[in-house]
């Protein structure tokens, strides 16, 4: 039963109060450059949770069976990056070959996934945190979960704006930036219904 609890709490914190975007501002660049369709920040959204759960599955056993056996912790970040890197491959691959229109709207972004910091976030946070195995593979999915939210409902957030009248001085980034500010507000709120569940 325990067990069971703290997933839930791992999931729920993940996609609302600890999201990776609006909590720790990981992975802003392709929040900011693939939210402008929710067809892009869907396909976005769901190529990020491949990679992060994927990825938090293989670095896991390498790090507790490889890297910490042979004292060599401190290598994890290239380790991390390499494995994330070949996910992010693999994803291209696939997109490029059954899905070629996303492919072509996701554009730079898509090998940009590779150095995206939420997902070497999560996999570095996997270990920081003591997770065990499930953990670290509910915390990845709950914040690859996360990430596809806030991703279309920005996404559907911009869209509105860009049908609206907005005044000269804040066309662009400016508006784009006071948006997303508004939204990431809109997620503060959800801190007190998860801690009034599980119980802070």
């Amino acid at each position: 039963m325990e067990l069971a609890r703290n997933l839930m709490v791992i999931l729920f914190t993940g996609i609302l109060t600890e999201n990776f975007i609006l909590n720790k501002f990981y992975g802003i660049c392709p929040f900011l450059g693939v939210s402008k369709t929710t067809d892009g920040a869907v396909g976005m959204g769901i190529a990020v949770t491949l990679v992060m759960t994927g990825s938090s599955a293989v670095t896991y056993p390498i790090y507790h069976y490889v890297l910490e056996p042979l004292g060599i912790e401190y290598l994890k970040t290239v380790c991390f990056i390499l494995i994330i890197a070949a996910f992010v491959q693999t994803v291209e691959m696939i997109l490029k070959k059954y899905v070629p229109s996303l492919y072509k709207s996701l554009g730079v972004y898509l090998p940009l996934i590779t150095t995206n910091c939420a997902v070497l976030g999560v996999t570095i946070l996997n270990i920081d945190n003591e997770f065990g195995f499930v953990e670290s593979i509910v915390n990845a999915l709950a914040g690859g979960i996360g990430f596809l939210l806030v991703m279309v409902i920005f996404s559907g957030v911009r869209e509105r704006i860009s049908r609206c009248n907005v005044p000269k001085a804040l066309e662009g980034t400016p508006i784009t930036l006071i948006a997303a500010s508004v939204t990431s507000l809109s997620f503060v709120g959800f801190s007190g219904i998860v801690d009034g569940i599980f119980g802070g």
